[in-house]
């Protein structure tokens, strides 16, 4: 019959044990995560994880929590430096168009330019391969696409009606 190895003795499995001492605490602030998420995506929060639950219950509020209110609050990045490796990360993931659609969106609620989006992109293409930059590209593009017509929709003036006068 074999042993466990000492380092994995149960008593050696207790919480205290397995934290150093000197890390700095992880924060976990749902409500911050909440915060972040809200000035993030603004009103497509609600639509990107809802009916999530349904499916996974509890799933979507870890994800706020764990993200948003977890790596999101870290020091030492700036909310557009994130995006720029978030737009980075799921370019070369491939196969996340949806949630590449949506960070693109963010980073242009954030004041990033559609020339800082598309460099982010292109840059990635010897790193990650030519298609994988082009499939971050029409998603980039599409959401280009998506993001004018609803700022056109906005400030387009109201159609006149154009009824007969009796």
């Amino acid at each position: 019959m074999t042993t466990a190895p000492e380092s994995l003795a149960p008593e050696s499995l207790a919480p205290e044990s397995l934290a150093p001492t000197d890390l700095a605490p992880a924060p976990l602030d749902r409500e911050a995560g909440y915060a972040m998420l809200a000035d993030l995506a603004g009103p497509a929060a609600a639509s990107t994880l809802g009916g999530l639950d349904a499916l996974a219950p509890g799933f979507a509020d870890w994800i706020v929590t764990a993200l948003f209110g977890g790596t999101y609050q870290r020091p030492g990045l700036a909310l557009r430096d994130r995006q720029v490796a978030n737009l980075a990360a799921l370019t070369a993931l491939g196969g996340v168009e949806p949630q590449l659609g949506d960070h693109v969106r963010n980073s242009l609620r954030i004041g990033m330019t559609r020339e800082e989006i598309t460099e982010v992109i292109v840059h990635l293409a010897p790193y990650v391969g030519v298609p994988k930059a082009l499939a971050g590209l029409r998603v980039a593009t599409a959401t280009f696409a998506e993001a004018q017509a609803a700022q056109t929709a906005q400030t387009a003036p109201p159609a006149q009606d154009k009824g007969t006068d009796a």
